[in-house]
This record gives structure tokens, C-alpha cells and sequence, in this order.
């Protein structure tokens, strides 16, 4: 798990007329790399597993649009947007087309668990995590 201020390089998905080259350089809040051979000295290069974004008023509009869309085309598996004032979390899976899919139509609430998609048999207590 690595959190900001942890570059994450992202591909452009290869086509024929072009190959497979970095595009796209974030850094997620909070972030989990199962494949260690990603890492290397400038960060993760591909895309990890899980993105957790933490919304703030000036980083909300580019988490639930311009980042969503970059780490559903790069293939992260999980992302995840924390809103911290409302202390609810929004969550999304990648699906067989690799398209993102809410885990729920609504977001998950303090006093609820949430399952990690990832890792079987692991939810995250809310109730941890925005609790006093």
C-alpha cells in the first residue's frame, strides 16, 4: 500500500497502429500493488490493483471524472472515492468488459462493511475508518 505522493505510471492500451507507452502520470491518495515487479524507483508503473481517491472540494470534479475514466482504461481493478464529509464510500470493480461497475447502486455508510474485490474474505469496517 503506498499513498500520495506515489507516482503511478499508466499505459495507453495497446493497439496495432501503436505500442504499448506511458501516457499518463498520477498520484492516487492511496493505492495497493500486488505485483511487485511494477515497482521500481520512480513509483508503480502500470496500473495497481486498488485506487483509493479521498475527495476534497478542489480535487472532486477530476476524481469522479477525469480519474475515473484514466484508471478504467489502464485496468485498475478497484477504485474506490472517499468522501470524507459525507463519511461514505463510493466503490467500483472493473467488469469482464472492463468497465467500471458500482459494487452498489448506493455508496457504503459509516457502520458498514465493504468487501475488497481483491482479496477474498477482506472487507474494510467503515466504522474504523470514520469513526471517532
Amino acid at each position: 500500500m503506498y499513498h500520495a505522493h506515489f507516482d503511478v505510471r499508466l499505459p495507453l492500451p495497446a493497439t496495432k497502429q501503436t505500442p504499448k507507452k506511458i501516457d499518463t502520470v498520477v498520484q492516487p491518495d492511496i493505492c495497493v500493488v500486488c505485483d511487485l515487479s511494477k515497482l521500481d524507483d520512480q513509483g508503480c508503473n502500470g496500473a495497481p490493483d486498488w485506487i483509493l481517491e479521498i475527495l476534497s472540494p478542489a480535487t472532486s470534479k477530476k476524481d469522479l471524472t477525469e480519474k475515473f475514466d484514466i484508471y478504467q482504461n489502464a485496468g485498475v481493478q478497484e477504485y474506490w472515492v472517499v468522501y470524507p464529509f459525507e463519511k461514505i464510500i463510493a466503490s467500483y470493480r472493473l467488469d469482464e468488459h472492463g468497465k467500471y461497475q458500482p459494487l452498489r447502486v448506493n455508496p457504503f455508510a459509516q457502520g458498514e462493511k465493504i468487501p475488497v474485490g481483491i482479496f477474498s474474505d477482506f472487507e474494510v469496517d467503515l466504522e474504523e475508518v470514520f469513526g471517532d
